[in-house]
C-alpha cells in the first residue's frame, strides 16, 4: 500500500492514487460555516445509528441534508426525501454546504457540479467504513465530494473491484476529497478511527459527503 506525504498549505497534492484529488486545508476558511451548519441540521435530524440490511447497527452515526437523503434498514439502501424517524423531510442543504461542494469538485476537475444530497457521518474512536461503492446513485457522471472535520483519520482508495490493492490517504481537519470519472465506483472505506480530542469537535470525527442522486 502507498502512503501519501502531506504537503504544507491547501491545494491539490500530487502523489495522490490516480484518479483522486486531495485538497487539504480547502474547507478551513469556511470552518465556522459548516460547523453552524452541521448544529443546525442536527437539531432538526439528530444523528442515530442505522441498521444495515443484514441486521445490524452501523457503528458509525449519520444524518442527512438535502433534497434527498441515505439511508438503511432492513429493506436495503436507498435514498429518500423524508427521514425516517420523523416523516419529515431532511432538513435544507445550508448554503456553505453547498458553495463548498461546488468549489471543491470544479478544483478537482468537475465542474457544475450540483449536489442534492449531504450525508454527514459522525465518528468516535473505534469506528470505521468498511470497504465499498457509493452506487445507489442514478448517474454516475457526477463526482463524490467528501469533507473532513474533526480528528485526523486514514481513507482506504482501491479499485473497481474489492480485493484491488488500496492507497491510504491521511485526512486531517479541513481536508476535502474529490473523486469520479473512471474511478466513480472505486472501493473506499475508512480505517477504525483512532483516541484524540479535537480542539473544536473533540473525540469525533465529521465526514460531509455531497453526491448528486437523483
Amino acid at each position: 500500500m502507498t502512503r501519501v506525504r502531506r504537503q504544507t498549505g491547501p491545494g491539490p497534492l500530487f502523489g495522490t492514487p490516480p484518479g483522486l484529488t486531495l485538497l487539504q486545508g480547502f474547507a478551513l476558511p469556511a470552518e465556522d460555516a459548516l460547523l453552524a451548519g452541521i448544529e443546525q441540521v442536527v437539531q432538526a435530524a439528530p444523528f442515530r445509528h442505522m441498521i444495515t440490511p443484514g441486521g445490524f447497527a452501523m457503528s458509525v452515526a449519520l444524518t442527512n441534508c438535502g433534497a434527498l437523503g441515505w439511508v438503511s434498514d432492513r429493506r436495503g439502501y436507498r435514498y429518500q426525501p423524508n427521514d425516517p424517524e420523523t416523516g419529515r423531510l431532511w432538513p435544507a442543504m445550508p448554503a456553505a454546504f453547498l458553495d463548498l461542494a461546488q468549489r471543491a469538485a470544479a478544483a478537482g476537475g468537475f465542474p457544475g457540479f450540483t449536489p442534492d444530497a449531504c450525508l454527514i457521518n459522525r465518528y468516535t474512536p473505534g469506528a470505521r467504513l468498511t470497504l465499498h461503492q457509493d452506487k445507489n446513485e442514478r448517474d454516475f457522471s457526477a463526482p463524490i465530494v467528501s469533507v473532513s472535520l474533526g480528528l485526523p483519520a486514514t481513507f482506504l482508495f482501491g479499485g473497481l473491484e474489492r480485493t484491488d490493492p488500496q492507497d491510504r490517504v491521511a485526512l486531517h481537519h479541513g481536508d476535502v476529497v474529490v473523486w469520479g470519472g473512471p474511478t466513480r465506483l472505486a472501493y473506499h472505506g475508512i480505517l477504525p478511527l483512532k483516541e484524540g480530542d479535537h480542539p473544536r469537535l473533540g473525540p469525533c470525527r465529521i465526514n460531509m459527503t455531497f453526491r448528486l442522486a437523483s
